[in-house]
């Protein structure tokens, strides 16, 4: 049983005061625009009424700061959407049959099971090793806000810290007393598969790890896969972000409608700019390739 302390205070109310704020902003057009004008009037290093136009043969815009943080992967609108929606409670259990088929855990004991996955046109290999590159510079992932750190630069070992504190000014203070920042979570990889199993029809690649050390005390994975078409999949590959947890170890919180709802607005406007971004990432290097 979880008990409440000083540095779960310390540690966790910030969190929930940014994501607060974060669904206030993306509740309604009205108020994403009201944000956009002020923002360019008061912050010169962001421009919202001037917003680049990418096409499909470009990469993700890098984000310089928190700010751009916010506007790429909360502000956003992700151009394809990717949550899985469960319409029932025997939807929910079947997905959770093939999570045991293909991860090999049971992800039921988690009041928390949220489903991401979008299709990329290029090979699962190719798609799972830009996975691999997933590191604090990535450009598909919110690193200003929730900075990735690979423990002696291995991806068996990532912490997650907030709001990017590892760029602290007393970075080599802090390091001399093992402190790197205010941590949201540790991620220790239970299963990292490269190369497709034998008994693997899919031709599937994942990483799956564990989270602990902050809010979500449960499972984490990346998992792509070949494309199958009798299920009308049109790209040559599908990519997956799943995640089962409970708020802080306690399944009762997880059954909190608030929390419950306040975590899905930020987590779910995020996984899909992140997948977005990978989509559109792996897709104009993979182009680029075969353009020679």
């Amino acid at each position: 049983m979880y008990e409440k302390s000083a540095k779960f205070e310390e540690y966790c109310l910030p969190v929930h005061y940014f994501s607060a704020i974060v669904s206030i902003l993306t509740y309604s057009d009205k108020y994403l625009e009201q944000f956009c004008l002020i923002s360019n009037k008061t912050i010169g290093t962001l421009n919202f009424s001037k917003k680049k136009k990418h096409g499909d043969n470009s990469p993700p815009s890098r984000s310089e700061n928190i700010f751009t943080d916010t506007r790429y992967f909360l502000l956003h609108k992700p151009r394809k959407p990717t949550l899985v929606r469960f319409h029932s409670d025997a939807e929910r259990h079947n997905y959770s049959q093939r999570i045991i088929q293909r991860l090999g855990i049971d992800v039921n004991k988690y009041a928390i099971l949220n489903i991401h996955k979008i299709g990329i046109d290029a090979p699962a290999s190719y798609v799972f090793e830009d996975l691999l590159q997933w590191n604090g510079d990535s450009t598909c992932w919110p690193n200003h806000i929730a900075k990735v750190f690979r423990v002696k630069g291995r991806l068996e070992n990532i912490k997650i810290f907030l709001f990017g504190y590892l760029k602290n000014p007393l970075k080599s203070l802090l390091h001399k007393y093992n402190y790197l920042g205010v941590t949201l979570f540790d991620l220790t990889a239970m299963k990292i598969v490269r190369v497709p199993e034998k008994s693997d029809v899919d031709n599937a690649r994942y990483f799956l790890y564990r989270c602990s050390g902050g809010y979500p005390i449960g499972v984490f994975s990346m998992y792509v896969r070949s494309s199958i078409g009798a299920q009308q999949e049109k790209e040559q590959s599908q990519l997956f972000m799943i995640v089962g947890f409970n708020f802080y170890g306690r399944e009762s919180w997880s059954h909190k409608s608030w929390i419950n709802s306040l975590w899905e607005s930020v987590h779910d406007r995020v996984s899909a700019n992140t997948l977005n971004r990978v989509k559109q990432l792996c897709e104009w290097r993979f182009q680029d390739i075969q353009a020679g």
